[in-house]
């Protein structure tokens, strides 16, 4: 066993000496939500490093970070690959549900595209708190987890041929697009991320070069930490509270994030 799947099983707690099957993806990307958050701390310490396959498992696997979508979703696809699964990575364009447009900074999301039985399916762990948990079908099914419902359907964008849509559990009445995406257009080598990791650490218009952010599901909701709030999800009742300097940093120790 490679010592990245060692330790990525060893990270979320799955069995190491299991054959792990397209149906234990649903367990995975539940433990991997669960365990490794989703997080800018790197951005804004200016401690981020080139995106390769060892930096990688030295953030996540061993100093047991978390990271952004080009982190997360980045060692999962690896991980996928090591376990014999046919996986690909994509880039896709996130829709702002506050401006009610599409992201200026274009193409900044990964996620991964997993091929099982000719049927290919959505697998997403880096979009914060809007994570399916699920494998989702390209083919519009609807697919429930604890985090709500979620699909893809194939719609033709400015931005691609897909879009997946989400409804979050206590959160959303309706459907909500989360991004868009072009099927064809896939990356096999981590290191084209880097791309991504530039726009997001130094674009004006980046999302998540402002302030920290940290968020994870736990087994009744999600929280999230921010320099100024902490709000956690409970059994979808909402509780918010203000933070400063130090409650941030008091906070930030007993999260998931406190090894950073």
């Amino acid at each position: 066993m490679s010592n990245l799947n060692l330790l990525f099983r060893e990270r979320i707690g799955f069995p190491i000496n299991k054959n792990i099957t397209f149906e234990d993806l649903d367990i995975i990307l539940e433990k991997t939500a669960k365990t490794i958050p989703f997080e800018n701390l790197c951005i804004m310490s200016k401690n981020t490093s080139e995106l390769t396959k060892n930096n990688l498992i030295n953030k996540i696997l061993h100093k047991k970070q978390g990271g952004l979508c080009y982190d997360l979703n980045a060692i999962l696809y690896l991980f996928l690959l090591e376990n014999g699964f046919q996986a690909t990575l994509f880039r896709g364009v996130i829709y702002n549900q506050a401006k009610q447009e599409w992201n200026s900074i274009g193409k900044t999301h990964v996620a991964i595209i997993v091929k099982h039985n000719e049927q290919r399916f959505l697998v997403d762990t880096g979009f914060g708190g809007n994570l399916p948990l699920k494998p989702i079908p390209l083919n519009g099914e609807i697919v429930s987890s604890d985090n709500g419902e979620f699909r893809v359907k194939q719609e033709n964008s400015v931005h691609g041929d897909y879009i997946f849509f989400m409804k979050l559990k206590y959160k959303d009445d309706d459907w909500k697009m989360g991004y868009a995406f072009k099927s064809n257009e896939t990356i096999n080598d981590v290191a084209a991320l880097n791309e991504i990791q530039k726009i997001i650490v130094e674009h004006d218009d980046s999302p998540f070069n402002k302030k920290p952010l940290i968020t994870i599901l736990t087994d009744n909701g999600n929280l999230t930490l921010t320099d100024t709030s902490y709000t956690e999800w409970i059994d979808g009742k909402v509780y918010k509270k203000e933070v400063d300097k130090k409650s941030f940093t008091d906070i930030l120790k007993w999260t998931p994030s406190s090894r950073h």
